[in-house]
């Protein structure tokens, strides 16, 4: 774990709220001067606390309608067939986030779609059909009630 200070927890926390800050803009922000605010930016980038800028993209208002959970029990529980299930994975580009569980499945997936056809498409014709899976259940996001990228910093300060 990296430590940090009161004004690395500043800059990381206006840094989420927003990734395009300045350099002049998040010094005002934390407290510091540029120079200062920027080193410190740096030494967050390097030790890998700040892992990339992105933009937030609206799927709705491009048109992807379906957010499913799809829980996964693999065929056997194997390193090789574990392995190709996580090729599998990583090959799909509807799959947002994939987890490794404890408990009935083995894997939970995140699939972002434009419609139900695309989930019945890659349930059947991409998730059932590969080798290393032996059960699929999926679920459809009915209404989003939270998300969040944030981490509780607040929690790092006590």
């Amino acid at each position: 774990m990296i430590s940090v200070d009161a004004f690395d927890l500043k800059i990381l926390s206006a840094l989420q709220d927003d990734g395009r800050l300045t350099n002049q803009q998040l010094a005002d922000i934390a407290g510091l001067s540029a120079s200062q605010c920027s080193r410190r930016r740096m030494r967050l980038e390097e030790d890998k606390v700040i892992s990339g800028y992105h933009a937030d993209l609206a799927s709705e208002a491009l048109g992807f309608n379906v957010i499913a959970f799809i829980h996964i029990t693999l065929a056997t529980h194997s390193p090789d067939n574990a392995k190709r299930f996580r090729a599998l994975v990583n090959r799909v580009g509807d799959i947002q986030e994939a987890y490794s569980l404890t408990g009935d499945a083995d894997y939970l997936l995140k699939a972002v779609l434009r419609d139900l056809k695309s989930l019945s498409d890659i349930v059947n014709n991409v998730l059932m059909p590969h080798q290393s899976v032996a059960h699929v259940r999926s679920s459809i996001v009915l209404d989003r009630l939270k998300e969040s990228s944030r981490l509780p910093l607040k929690e790092l300060s006590r």
